[in-house]
């Protein structure tokens, strides 16, 4: 069916990360991207996921001006959002930092990834927001 609209589907993510390469420990190795965007605009876009239960793991950037989600490796080769920069890997900082917005928890020894297609909704939700209350993300 033709809508003159754009069909997205959402790109099939691992449940969990893929075994590490042979001859390395048993532990697994796990890769993310990172999607950067100001501070303002990242707390509003967390705020959003987790009120649908989607916020995966989320820290500040070291100079404290961004937020920074993990996202599913491969997520910065086709990530486009006027705002926001998604690059490949992820500097994970230790689990106790205060840095973490929304630490790694549960039983993985891993933080779980925001998914990439609910966080471009989010943040535009919250550049919406944002917007409507007079103080705009950008």
């Amino acid at each position: 069916m033709a809508t003159g609209v754009p069909q997205y589907r959402r790109p099939a993510v691992p449940a969990a990360p893929p075994p590490a390469p042979a001859g390395t420990s048993a532990s697994r190795v796990v890769q993310y991207d990172t999607v950067t965007v100001q501070l303002r605009h990242g707390l509003e876009a967390v705020d959003i996921l987790r009120l649908r239960r989607a916020c995966g793991a989320v820290q500040q950037t070291a100079t404290g001006t961004a937020v920074a989600f993990l996202v599913p490796a491969g997520t910065a080769l086709r990530w486009h959002l006027t705002g926001s920069a998604c690059t490949p890997g992820a500097e994970l900082l230790p689990p106790t930092d205060p840095r973490w917005i929304i630490p790694p928890s549960g039983p993985q020894p891993y933080p779980r990834p925001t998914d990439a297609w609910v966080l471009r909704s989010a943040l535009c939700e919250a550049a919406t927001t944002l917007t409507a209350g007079g103080l705009g993300p950008l």
